[in-house]
């Protein structure tokens, strides 16, 4: 059974949070249809008044209660179970954890925050047996007088947000008229502050004044955490709103890819800069030396893609000149694993994460990534080029050699290699999936067989330990294994690979899995910018998805797996992730500047790997001070994920 219970914390009072009844309000909820199902939630109908003779402002909070010894809760984009809150809290990157009582920073067990934070206006719990959920309107809107909760295709002035919560001791789920951001608000993973009195935060009502809005409760049977999933989708198209149509991927590729091709490369280090800054008019290059993840091969092989789809012979020999570098030079010869770092024509593993890493070696991350797009590009060369690179192949096939013989017990592969041997040294993470998808690759592409008994075991593994968890962990390097978005994409095109070469069901049924985890990230709707550039150029958040719950913005890495989510539909006929391919497809071609300086920075076809869909990481600023909704810098490896999408087999789709 569940309890439903209203509590207000009032602007000016003591401001903890208290029993309705203590205050001028009344709540009167209505069961107007529904069974409680993923498909047909309880939808109540709830008309807050204010029955005084003076103006109210607080916020106003109705818990759900359940019953469960060890709930685990999902605020999609911000919080998945206890985000880690089992594991060490003293780690250089910090997010919010969940922990019962004792608690240290940054754990509570209890949070709070607003509804901008979350891709989709929802919080579930899974209680062990049963998913229990709250989905309601993200903010609300002015409407000539009245206030209104905002609907897709709503008209009016955006007015307040809402906000949503969970509470592991009490069992609750929550929703809120009015927000905190409590007991701690993350601005980044290094820049955080304690709850706030209220302020701004409130929602306001005039005397007498009245507002209704509904309230989706969801509560049914499931077995494990995967069964958010079906909800999700409920809540998916009870808010969905499409991103609004900018470029043409055609248009969108030849834009960036021609930035990047005229104002990112270097050619005395055979390679492209890692940012390159617009400083009032005069452009400087940061290198940010890295095979791939952040430079390298994650900007000239889908450069080479984008030159083959444009016929630009010109692009593709700067492609080329980078990833021939690389493969010629990068092979460490004592660990037979590449290098993932060259500065000053010294090859090392010091890139800038390094410093980040539990000990020194080469990172499961880069190299499985690096051997995964060497592969691509040299797919793509044979495919469209007519071009054969067996030294590609071959240097693949060496260093597959030592990361097959990398794996635990478990059959996972390492965190960081040995830069001696190659052994594993550290595992417990997701980043080792590029290897396995690289691995995957390998056999679809040579049709060589050897390593798929062992490929299909730690593909489970992986599904098993983290996906069905929904707790992916331990993929990039510079946030300490807090949970994020980035990793499962590589699970995703292992999934992809290996159930082409067996055509076996479950396969594409994990597959499924590891793209609903992704979408618990992608924003189902436009959320209301309030910071420029992005308030100004009418940018959307639909389809975009949040990078981590640390760094709590959006970057456009989830773009570069348009080939799989087309892979999946093409295979299943499914609408739904039909419905979000379209979404990605559609955000991924109005990122860039379609003319100098569209975005308040630089040229036509720049773009940056920073979208600030809320208050968090709005760290860089104009001229007067005032924040800025994106990093004012071209950073070619975010203008690699999306040309890596849109030049893909989506061309022919």
């Amino acid at each position: 059974m569940l309890t439903i219970r209203s509590f207000v914390r009032v602007r000016g009072q003591d401001e903890t949070y208290r029993p309705l009844t203590m205050q001028d309000l009344s709540v009167q909820t209505e069961k107007i249809m529904g069974s409680g199902a993923a498909d047909d939630p309880y939808r109540l109908h709830v008309t807050v008044r204010n029955t005084s003779e003076e103006a109210w402002h607080g916020i106003l909070k109705l818990d759900v209660f359940f019953s469960s010894k060890e709930p685990k809760f999902f605020l999609p984009g911000f919080l998945y179970g206890t985000n880690r809150g089992d594991a060490p809290l003293e780690t250089n990157s910090k997010a919010p954890r969940l922990r019962k009582d004792p608690t240290v920073f940054p754990a509570s067990p209890w949070w709070l925050t607003r509804s901008d934070r979350l891709s989709h206006p929802a919080v579930f719990a899974f209680s062990g047996d049963s998913v229990i959920g709250i989905s309601a309107a993200p903010y609300f809107v002015m409407s000539g007088n009245e206030k209104s909760p905002w609907k897709p295709g709503a008209q009016g002035k955006m007015f307040q947000y809402a906000g949503f919560g969970c509470d592991i001791d009490r069992c609750t789920v929550s929703y809120t008229l009015g927000y905190e951001n409590a007991p701690w608000f993350f601005l980044n993973s290094h820049t955080y502050y304690p709850q706030k009195p209220l302020g701004d935060n409130v929602f306001s009502l005039q005397a007498k004044e009245e507002i209704s809005f509904t309230v989706a409760i969801f509560h049914y049977a499931a077995a494990d955490e995967l069964g958010i999933f079906p909800a999700l989708r409920w809540v998916y198209t009870a808010w969905h709103e499409p991103p609004r149509q900018a470029l043409t991927p055609h248009e969108t590729i030849e834009i960036i890819s021609s930035a990047v091709y005229a104002d990112a490369w270097m050619p005395e280090k055979n390679a492209y800069s890692g940012f390159v800054f617009d400083k009032g008019g005069e452009y400087s290059l940061r290198p940010l030396p890295s095979i791939s993840w952040t430079n390298g091969l994650a900007v000239a092989v889908p450069m080479l893609q984008a030159a083959l789809r444009l016929g630009r012979k010109d692009m593709r020999k700067q492609a080329l000149c980078c990833i021939n570098h690389i493969v010629e030079n990068s092979l460490n010869p004592q660990s037979g694993l590449p290098f993932t770092v060259e500065e000053n024509v010294v090859w090392s593993n010091r890139g800038w994460w390094y410093d980040r890493q539990p000990t020194p070696g080469h990172t499961g991350y880069l190299v499985g990534q690096a051997l995964y797009l060497i592969l691509k590009a040299y797919d793509y060369e044979r495919k469209l080029c007519g071009v054969t690179h067996s030294d590609w192949l071959s240097f693949v096939s060496g260093v597959l050699t030592v990361t097959e013989k990398s794996r635990n017990g478990d059959d996972e592969y390492p965190y960081i290699f040995s830069e001696n041997t190659g052994a594993g040294l550290c595992y417990d993470s997701f980043s080792g999936a590029w290897c396995l998808a690289a691995a995957a690759y390998f056999c679809q592409l040579t049709g060589k067989r050897e390593f798929l008994p062992k490929l299909l075991s730690s593909e489970k593994h992986y599904h098993s330990a983290y996906i069905t968890h929904l707790t992916c962990y331990g993929g990039p390097l510079d946030i300490d294994k807090q949970i994020d978005s980035e990793g499962v994409l590589a699970y995703i095109r292992a999934a992809h690979w290996l159930h082409e070469i067996t055509g076996d069901k479950n396969l594409l049924r994990r597959m499924q899995d590891a793209l609903e985890y992704e979408f618990t990230f992608k924003f189902c709707y436009n959320s209301p910018i309030q910071v420029p550039p992005l308030s100004r150029v009418g940018w959307s958040s639909c389809g975009g998805s949040i990078t981590s719950v640390c760094n709590p913005h959006i970057h456009p890495m989830s773009s570069s797996i348009l080939d799989e989510l087309l892979y999946y539909v093409q295979k299943t006929q499914d609408a739904y992730v039909e419905s979000r391919l379209s979404d990605t497809l559609r955000w991924s071609c109005q990122l860039c500047n379609t003319y100098d300086k569209e975005y308040d920075y630089g040229k036509k076809g720049w773009m940056s790997e920073r979208f600030c869909h809320c208050e968090g990481l709005l760290t860089e600023t104009y001229p007067d001070g005032s924040p800025a909704s994106t990093w004012f810098a071209l950073m070619p490896w975010a203008c690699g994920c999306i040309l890596e999408g849109l030049s893909g087999e989506i061309q022919r789709g």
